[in-house]
């Protein structure tokens, strides 16, 4: 049998894009960023080095908006299902006992008729 290690990506020699959440598209949208502000940049002044300096500060720009806004959404998805799961596991520890709340507010209505 064959085995075949896979090698991951490290860009700068720490940030693994392979394994590391949101790294592969902050770096994605980081390089359309850098293009786009220097391209731009350049059509409007035609000076080359400053277009170059332009795309730099664009890919660092777009590179950490990008990485923030995916991982502050990451963060709220791992709370809701850390929310929903905790929910469940409650549904099932309580169902049928005298702490499920659906059964109160069945025995609530019932005495209130």
């Amino acid at each position: 049998m064959i085995s075949v290690r896979q090698q991951s990506f490290k860009l700068l020699g720490f940030l693994d894009v392979k394994n590391v959440p949101c790294a592969r598209e902050s770096v994605l949208y980081g390089s359309l960023g850098s293009l786009v502000v220097g391209l731009g940049h350049f059509l409007a002044t035609s000076r080359v080095r400053r277009s170059c300096d332009f795309a730099v500060g664009g890919f660092i720009c777009t590179m950490l908006g990008y990485w923030f806004y995916c991982r502050y959404n990451l963060a709220q998805q791992r709370i809701r299902q850390r929310m929903l799961k905790e929910g469940m596991r409650n549904k099932m520890l309580f169902e049928g006992s005298s702490f499920d709340p659906e059964k109160k507010q069945t025995g609530n209505e019932r005495s209130n008729s």
